[in-house]
């Protein structure tokens, strides 16, 4: 069956043909897969195991085409009614909130799915044949949670009319919405959904553990230059440790990721090899929560270098790291300071490094080609790898592979439910 609502033709089929598919997998991205005449199909909105009407939005790629799903004909039992209705499938695909896009999933076979991307992705690139479980955190752990509740961070985007509201999925629309379910009850009920602000580009709702949420409303550039923005400061609380960072600065969004990263750190360093008075490196370090979790870990003489390119951020975190003599806190490229290492560093220096522990914890994108064969030439004893993408995670541990760091260890933590997104914390050795 197919229905036809289209544009211009273009690689053989038109955009907006409406067409039933059969999903048979997930792939990395928070769609799901189908093939259609012989050419793959991305599809969101659906799951494995079910029959979907679905209108084709993109047939520039040779190779496969995207679409969306607009009618459920045949049904997962693993279907759930969205946890966001500004989400769900009932609709229309332009109509739908982002930022939830397996919200119509079982939270349980979520994390399934998380885990076949994840396989995926270690065998297709890393060429690693390992299992993963994807592990609940916090409340989600409870086998009664529905997975709601957990952002402390939300940023709400601003039209032209000053309405307030995330993007629809894949653009840049936005949608106003009543709710927000993954926020937690305190950042929901701070959020100013009903109110207009005309001159204004987004809205961040920040709830910091140690104080009340803060609605920052971000201004439009008048001239197209970026606006300055006077720092914020907020304390956030880990254990018994509390971290300095500014408002609008990078702190993991889930309630419970930073304990949770701070353990899976921790845990994922063999103290066999930890060299306290070694060059340890945190490398894109942030405010220094985890190079602060390897001082907890290993005491108040441990050395260790924070590298961030954000000046506000090392700021920050040269005074979160002060219980601790040898810690440092630098700003610059984690690739140009690596470079310098790899090009400066004296017998001694290279000594040091040698005997360190590196830690990472990259952007999405990853570490990349340079940076990882930058630390793989300085030889450290053990590298912590921190991965928020799956893809981006398995590039860089074939590269490292290439360079003689193998994958000891690794846990997987389902920091975004809802989302597609998976957290990752891996153990390299030479």
């Amino acid at each position: 069956m197919a229905q036809n609502h289209a544009r211009a033709p273009h690689n053989g089929t038109e955009i907006g043909t409406e067409v039933e598919l059969e999903i048979t997998n997930v792939a990395h991205g928070g769609v799901f897969v189908a093939r259609h005449e012989g050419r793959v199909v991305f599809v969101s909105d659906t799951m494995p195991g079910e029959r979907v009407l679905a209108r084709i939005t993109d047939d520039r790629h040779a190779s496969f085409w995207r679409a969306e799903t607009v009618e459920v004909l045949a049904a997962s039992p693993e279907r759930q009614s969205h946890v966001w209705s500004a989400a769900s499938v009932d609709r229309a695909p332009e109509d739908r909130a982002g930022g939830a896009e397996f919200g119509h999933i079982r939270l349980e076979h979520q994390r399934e799915l998380k885990r076949r991307v994840m396989v995926d992705a270690l065998s297709r690139m890393a060429r690693l044949e390992r299992d993963v479980t994807v592990e609940p955190v916090g409340h989600e752990s409870d086998p009664s949670s529905n997975g709601t509740g957990w952002r402390t961070r939300v940023r709400l985007q601003v039209d032209d009319a000053g309405r307030v509201g995330p993007y629809a999925a894949r653009s840049h629309r936005v949608i106003p919405v009543e709710d927000l379910p993954l926020a937690t009850v305190e950042l929901a009920g701070a959020a100013p959904l009903a109110q207009r602000f005309p001159r204004a580009l987004s809205i961040d709702i920040v709830g910091p553990s140690t104080a009340s949420p803060l609605v920052l409303v971000n201004d439009a550039p008048v001239t197209g230059k970026r606006p300055h923005r006077v720092p914020l400061p907020i304390r956030e609380r880990v254990g018994d440790r509390e971290f300095r960072l500014d408002a609008r600065g990078f702190w993991q969004v889930h309630r419970d990721a930073a304990a949770t990263l701070t353990a899976a750190v921790q845990g994922a360093v063999d103290d066999a090899v930890f060299d306290p008075q070694a060059a340890n490196l945190d490398l894109y370090g942030g405010v220094g929560l985890l190079a602060a979790a390897l001082g907890d870990r290993f005491g108040g003489t441990t050395r260790i270098t924070s590298v961030e390119s954000s000046e506000a951020a090392t700021d920050n975190a040269a005074e979160n790291l002060a219980d601790w003599i040898g810690a440092a806190a630098v700003t610059d490229r984690v690739e140009r300071y690596l470079r310098r290492l790899v090009t400066d560093a004296s017998a001694a220096e290279r000594a040091r490094l040698r005997a360190a522990t590196v830690v990472l914890d990259p952007p999405r994108s990853g570490a990349g080609k340079d940076v990882v064969a930058a630390i793989a030439e300085l030889h450290p004893a053990q590298v912590v790898y921190v991965a928020c993408d799956p893809v981006a995670l398995a590039r860089d541990l074939a590269i490292f592979a290439q360079r003689g760091y193998a994958l000891s260890s690794m846990r997987a933590f389902d920091l975004f439910p809802h989302t597609h997104h998976v957290e990752a914390v891996a153990t390299l050795m030479p």
